[in-house]
């Protein structure tokens, strides 16, 4: 028989729990990537397996490509991609050794001149990739893509020459924001969560903190969504919410809102679970693929925002 990465199991979820409902949800739906994710985070699962089935979508050069990331189609490395890649590596405990190090040659190799990451790097041309991601010749610098991968280098205590120039811009870009975007927000606070000079960061995030209320960037009343403005060039409907900026209780984040804001939120987030199991993407569909395949990436990251705030989801 296969290994399936997957131990036995002494039982199984509840029939029909929200867990059992995910479970079956993605069996159905997902790459094996997210399959083996699931079994991970819930199921016993090994890193091992998890690692194999990453190792599909690494390239020679150090990064990651092959619709990782699933609104960017195409084999070529990509930022996005590779930041994708670090997180499903963080999550199982290995994110260290050559295989970082070779993440980190590539993330020099496309950075800008700033010593920061694009969000698309120009060699995306010529594949498919969602209308909504522009492909420019001579991409600027984004907080959007770098912020979440120094944040995340640093969390694993990764220590490479290229994190010098990134920690500098995400310090400038994250102490200069003004009018923002949750998108951006969130990858601040990936940033911040894991940045070095902690006093620094809890004086970033509280100011941070202050711009999203005033700003109405979380939707903090979930029974009153049309109260909240929806951010320019984002679909119908896509509200961010305070579990988006603090997926976990010791997230600088979690003091922007208060207890009852909170666990509206995260009421809201179990809520949504559908009827297959599986939980929606809220941001514009512009292809059944990728569609279909972000929604087990999107269901995952729920279970694991309730089950981080002690929420029963078995």
């Amino acid at each position: 028989m296969a290994d399936t990465g997957v131990s036995p199991l002494p039982s199984t979820p509840p029939a029909r729990s929200p867990l059992f409902r995910a479970e079956q949800f993605v069996w159905f739906t997902a790459r094996v990537l997210e399959q083996r994710l699931f079994a991970y985070h819930f199921l016993h699962g090994t890193p091992d397996a998890v690692e194999a089935a990453l190792d599909a979508y690494r390239n020679d050069d150090g990064g990651y490509g092959h619709a990782l990331e699933p609104d960017l189609r195409g084999p070529v490395s990509q930022p996005l991609h590779t930041a994708h890649a670090l997180r499903v590596l963080d999550a199982v405990g290995r994110c260290g050794g050559q295989r970082i190090e070779r993440v980190c040659r590539y993330l020099t190799s496309v950075s800008t001149a700033d010593g920061a990451l694009p969000a698309i790097h120009p060699s995306q041309r010529g594949y498919p990739v969602a209308p909504f991601v522009p492909v420019v010749d001579d991409p600027p610098s984004e907080l959007l893509a770098t912020g979440p991968v120094v944040g995340l280098l640093h969390r694993n205590e990764v220590w490479h020459a290229w994190l010098f120039r990134a920690t500098d811009f995400c310090w400038q870009a994250v102490e200069s924001l003004e009018k923002s975007h949750p998108y951006e927000v969130e990858a601040a606070v990936a940033f911040l969560d894991s940045a070095p000079d902690r006093s620094r960061a809890e004086a970033a995030a509280d100011r941070l903190g202050r711009l999203v209320r005033e700003q109405r960037l979380a939707a903090l009343e979930p029974d009153r969504l049309d109260a909240y403005p929806v951010a320019s060039g984002y679909a119908p409907g896509e509200h961010h919410f305070p579990h988006d900026f603090a997926r976990t209780p010791e997230s600088l984040a979690r003091a922007w809102f208060t207890d009852d804001e909170m666990a509206r939120s995260l009421d809201h987030l179990a809520a949504e679970q559908q009827e297959d199991g599986g939980w929606p993407i809220r941001w514009r569909r512009w292809a059944p693929a990728p569609a279909l395949e972000a929604r087990p990436l999107v269901t995952i990251e729920a279970l694991r925002t309730l089950r981080a705030y002690g929420r029963f989801v078995g």
